[in-house]
């Protein structure tokens, strides 16, 4: 169960909207430089859970803790502060900015002390600062060279590389990937895990995704939910071989 060196930990928490309970006293823990998955048909809970460590959702209940410190759930706009950084299922670029633009955007953390808007006005060296930090972001994932493309221009699987520097733009402990291999092809994936096992070396990711060959090929531990709970956690080779899993994906006559 529970560690004190899990860079995230979460317990209890459970959220509903108006009468559907859509998570019902989950727990999920991430150790650092662990990559973990969360798993299950749709509607299972995996969005709502997601959404629930990082400020989109409210739960009802549960309790927080972040390096084994308790503390409130995260609201969106302190995410960055406390190192916790996510992209998006729908990539969610400006196609009419520059790649490099894009990236810049993602130093959220940087928008309170007015340099977000010095970067995009031209403003010298609190420009250069955060330049500097998309282009070494970019190079974490590959990109360097599409740095001056205008968003727009790059194919899917380039949004996905560009969509993840920009996360990585304010250097989190913790990335949240939303299913970062969705509409990929079998190259862009085996590259996708790559990158994501060389992530886990400087931080911790959770993942929602709904490829099981990159779950299983990336996670040291998955979370698999139903109906808003879990129903298996454990390696990927543990959960693989769960009746409850089998059941929840097949059917009970499986």
């Amino acid at each position: 169960m529970s560690t004190n060196t899990a860079a995230l930990r979460v317990e209890g928490v459970t959220v509903s909207f108006g009468g559907l309970r859509a998570l019902n006293d989950v727990y999920c823990e991430i150790g650092k430089n662990e990559v973990v998955g969360l798993i299950g048909p749709n509607g299972a809970g995996k969005t709502t859970l997601f959404n629930a460590l990082c400020g989109i959702v409210t739960p009802d209940h549960g309790k927080f803790f972040l390096d084994g410190h308790k503390q409130d759930f995260p609201r969106t706009d302190n995410l960055v502060d406390i190192g916790i950084a996510r992209t998006l299922q729908g990539v969610g670029l400006f196609g009419e900015l520059t790649v490099l633009e894009n990236v810049m955007i993602g130093a959220q953390h940087l928008a309170r002390t007015g340099l977000i808007s010095a970067a995009l006005a031209r403003n010298g060296k609190d420009e250069n600062r955060i330049r500097e930090r998309a282009r070494v972001a970019l190079e974490r994932v590959y990109a360097g060279g599409l740095a001056d493309r205008r968003a727009d221009t790059l194919s899917y699987p380039d949004t996905k590389r560009v969509a993840i520097a920009r996360a990585l733009v304010s250097e989190p402990s913790i990335l949240m990937l939303d299913e970062p291999a969705g509409g990929l092809g079998t190259q862009d994936i085996e590259w996708m895990n790559l990158l994501i096992r060389n992530l886990s070396a400087q931080m911790s990711v959770l993942l929602v995704e709904h490829h099981m060959d990159v779950v299983m090929s990336v996670c040291s531990k998955l979370y698999v939910l139903n109906f808003g709970e879990v129903i298996s956690s454990g390696s990927a080779e543990t959960v693989r071989r769960d009746p409850a899993v089998i059941a929840a994906y097949l059917g009970t006559g499986a």
